[in-house]
């Protein structure tokens, strides 16, 4: 354990190993805290230190080829944060967090997440303050090899893609078109389904951890997309998994 992520904590190298485990099959850390017979308090600590540590060291490869971009809007607040709710001016809520209707923002507890799916490849997902060209431009960037083919909706802020260096196409929901064949070869290649599909994933994947904050949110949406991208599941995660965590 020396040296590594484990060290200098107090529970055995099993109970981590159990920890980790569940936490790979999306277990939320009350479940987790009820099979192993420990205080979800200290199970939350684990987790967050497990997450974080695989957020720290896991590195999604560049996307390329064709790659579906969508965003979508996670409902987050200042959960265990007071200080932060008193900087957004406003009081602490006593009834579930809904978040503000339309398109998201931090300030109003909405946060955007900006996702990129390569077909038949890796996820990548980056939670941003905004869905602003000027905001999303270095994240495509950054993730996705230019010369690629991007797929989006018609949504503005992907209308500089082609300046950027990439081949950019659109579907338009704005009048129910939601895939184009656009070579009449009778495959409707052009959409974001993939994408989409992603999202419900992730939302499926976020919901028995009910609350996460703002500030805990990139590191449950990095581990979601390493497990994705990791392709495996159950026992066969945790060599993956440790890997990881191992650095």
């Amino acid at each position: 354990m020396t040296g590594t992520v484990f060290a200098g904590h107090h529970q055995p190298l099993e109970v981590w190993m159990s920890c980790a485990y569940l936490m790979a099959l999306n277990v939320s850390n009350r479940q987790i805290a009820n099979e192993l017979d420990l205080s979800v308090s200290d199970v939350h600590d684990m987790t967050t230190l497990l997450r974080q540590t695989v957020a720290n060291n896991y590195e999604p490869q560049k996307l390329s080829g064709t790659v579906e971009c969508d965003e979508a809007y996670i409902v987050a607040g200042h959960r265990g944060s007071p200080e932060a709710i008193e900087d957004n001016g406003r009081q602490a809520r006593r009834r579930r967090l809904k978040g503000s209707p339309g398109r998201g923002t931090l300030a109003k507890d909405k946060p955007p997440i900006i996702g990129m799916t390569q077909r038949n490849g890796d996820i990548v997902i980056h939670m941003v303050s905004d869905v602003k060209k000027e905001t999303i431009e270095p994240i495509i960037r950054s993730c996705v090899l230019p010369g690629s083919t991007i797929y989006t909706d018609e949504y503005v802020i992907y209308n500089e893609l082609e300046e950027w260096g990439y081949v950019h196409k659109t579907v338009n929901h704005g009048l129910r078109e939601y895939a184009r064949d656009e070579d009449g070869d009778g495959f409707f290649e052009i959409h974001v389904n993939t994408a989409e599909g992603s999202w419900s994933l992730l939302r499926s994947w976020l919901r028995p951890h009910r609350g996460i904050s703002q500030k805990r949110l990139p590191i449950y949406l990095r581990f979601f997309e390493f497990v994705h991208n990791t392709r495996r599941r159950g026992k066969s995660l945790l060599s993956s998994l440790m890997s990881v965590l191992l650095g």
